[in-house]
């Protein structure tokens, strides 16, 4: 089987759970996963490595909004450096742009410096920092993107 992104269903709910081990912390919790698969305002993609769900993008969307969020976008050490982030990234994006939407935003840890290469590679800009944005203290670097 060859390598997809697709939706996720509620069969992923274990693996996208499992994937979010990746995060030190702010982690998004099986009951959340379960409600933004059935009824929230959402999309989830994950990438299907053929063996399983390697990583996922979560956008967020708000009713009469032209503006999406990424949420969330990992994927699993042992698959990174191969392209999938950008593969789901890009495919959020093209997404959201069928929904009607025009802009994409999202934060990212201040201190996560692959992430924030990627980001700007795909075209994001700096839009904002948010001191103490996360559970550790952390700062947030907000970036946005017209799509």
């Amino acid at each position: 089987m060859r390598a997809t992104i697709r939706p996720a269903v509620p069969e992923d709910l274990d693996a996208l759970v499992r994937l979010e081990t990746v995060f030190p912390g702010d982690c998004i919790s099986r009951k959340s996963f379960r409600h933004l698969l059935t009824r929230g305002h959402a999309a989830i993609w994950v990438y299907d490595g053929g063996q399983g769900v390697v990583g996922n993008a979560v956008v967020l969307y708000r009713r009469r909004s032209v503006s999406a969020r990424v949420y969330s976008l990992v994927v699993d050490p042992a698959c990174q450096g191969r392209g999938i982030a950008r593969a789901l990234l890009e495919a959020a994006e093209q997404a959201a742009a069928a929904k009607g939407c025009t802009t994409m935003r999202l934060e990212v840890r201040a201190d996560n410096e692959a992430a924030i290469r990627l980001y700007r590679k795909a075209g994001y800009l700096p839009d904002g920092r948010v001191d103490n944005y996360y559970d550790d203290g952390m700062a947030a670097q907000r970036l946005r993107k017209s799509i």
